[in-house]
């Protein structure tokens, strides 16, 4: 092989590894979602990919994924003002890297016909078409977006969880119009928005296999530092991060707001996250971040 060729292979694996988009670290156009540039930490298994997730062209959010459970841990997006409404004409996708290798680093449509091994790495479409009490619930929901590329880039099964359908479309989904509104309203720069989930071994399983982790509970967190100081009092309380847990069943009590910290213990208590865990670089606090800038 003389050296135009190899310089041509060489070529071309360097543009799959750059289009990969399942990635052993967040690229620098990718950190772009989460504050400060970084993820959050304390949470490491062999089972768990980051995933950065491209539509159109463009990077939209990142998450977390186990390909185990095939369920994402969190997904982590930036927040964008938007009126609420919801975009339902998206064929919901997959992620072709979690399965095969791919040429594309982008979410693709489901194909026709599913092979074998694809759902061996993650979600697929069947999974869910016969469960009564669950619904494909987003971490990232679209209404917390405002382009429709943002708004389709939800529709992928890398971004849902099973979600009982009476927590989906009521407590949570009240809970996901709060936050808008308040963003809406009092985030004057970006907010960034982690949302994610914990489970305990139940499954949703299809011809007596284990598919699917049934989340207990569904957890957000945001951090947004360039807010409204004028907001009232009960808002203004609630930057620059805040934070919230509810439990996925059909009869459980409402959502639960409360401190980042507050919530960070409740995942230690709850979850596998180690000690070191935490949802935001230096807890989403400005000042530190100054402090660390001169030193």
């Amino acid at each position: 092989m003389d050296h135009r060729a190899v310089l041509q292979v060489f070529l071309c694996f360097l543009l799959v590894t750059v289009r990969s988009e399942v990635q052993k670290d967040f690229s620098e156009e990718c950190r772009e979602f989460m504050y400060m540039g970084t993820a959050p930490r304390g949470l490491e298994n062999r089972s768990l990919k980051k995933i950065c997730q491209r539509y159109n062209g463009k990077p939209r959010y990142v998450s977390l994924y186990d390909v185990v459970d095939h369920i994402p841990v969190y997904s982590a997006y930036t927040f964008k003002r938007s009126d609420g409404f919801k975009k339902v004409d998206v064929p919901w996708m997959y992620e072709p890297q979690l399965s095969t290798t791919s040429d594309t680093g982008e979410m693709q449509a489901f194909p026709p016909n599913v092979h074998g091994s694809f759902s061996d790495a993650q979600a697929i479409l069947e999974d869910y078409s016969n469960t009564v009490e669950f619904e494909r619930g987003h971490l990232n929901p679209d209404e917390h977006q405002a382009h429709p590329d943002d708004k389709a880039a939800t529709y992928t099964l890398t971004n849902v969880v099973p979600q009982v359908r009476e927590f989906n479309i009521g407590h949570w989904k009240h809970h996901e119009h709060i936050i808008r509104r308040r963003l809406n309203n009092y985030c004057r720069g970006t907010a960034y928005i982690v949302t994610g989930v914990t489970t305990s071994g139940r499954m949703i399983r299809r011809h007596n296999i284990d598919r699917v982790a049934v989340p207990t509970y569904l957890w957000s967190a945001y951090c947004c530092v360039d807010y409204d100081h004028n907001a009232p009092f009960d808002e203004r309380s609630k930057f620059p991060a805040f934070a919230s847990q509810g439990i996925n069943e059909k009869g459980g009590s409402e959502v639960v707001e409360m401190s980042v910290q507050q919530l960070e213990d409740f995942l230690k208590r709850n979850t596998f996250v180690d000690k070191r865990f935490q949802i935001f670089f230096e807890n989403c606090e400005p000042n530190n971040v100054i402090m660390i800038g001169k030193t």
